[in-house]
């Protein structure tokens, strides 16, 4: 193989890796849901290239309301969902979103976009 092909099989490589790292691998910043009125855990998800912060810790049993905050107009962040809950939901662009549950079982629970490429946690703690 010449110098060119072994580059370009070294940056197929690389590219297969990073899209694997970038949609199941990457962590980002973990959110402590803040209890405010009535005892109502809030929490504020910006919603533009991803979710932010795309892991959110709450309590079992205390209702939560999730604020999807969408700053953007991309197609695929136009929809909330979250399965375990029967939840799918409009995002309108540049407007917030209030999604409310009240966790009655602990576990970890994935939120995504419709087409499941914009990915979060909600993770339910005793």
């Amino acid at each position: 193989m010449s110098a060119i092909e072994w580059m370009v099989a070294f940056a197929g490589i690389a590219a297969i890796a990073w899209v694997n790292w970038y949609f199941f691998l990457s962590h980002g910043p973990v959110a402590q849901a803040a209890a405010g009125a009535g005892g109502v855990q809030e929490v504020t998800i910006a919603v533009q290239s991803g979710y932010s912060p795309a892991q959110v810790r709450v309590k079992r049993g205390a209702p939560v309301r999730l604020v999807f905050d969408r700053r953007e107009t991309s197609s695929c962040s136009e929809e909330v969902v979250i399965p375990e809950f029967g939840i799918r939901r409009f995002l309108p662009a540049f407007q917030k979103t209030a999604v409310e549950i009240t966790p009655q079982t602990a576990g970890t629970f994935d939120f995504t976009c419709g087409m499941s490429m914009l990915r979060g946690k909600l993770t339910v703690e005793d």
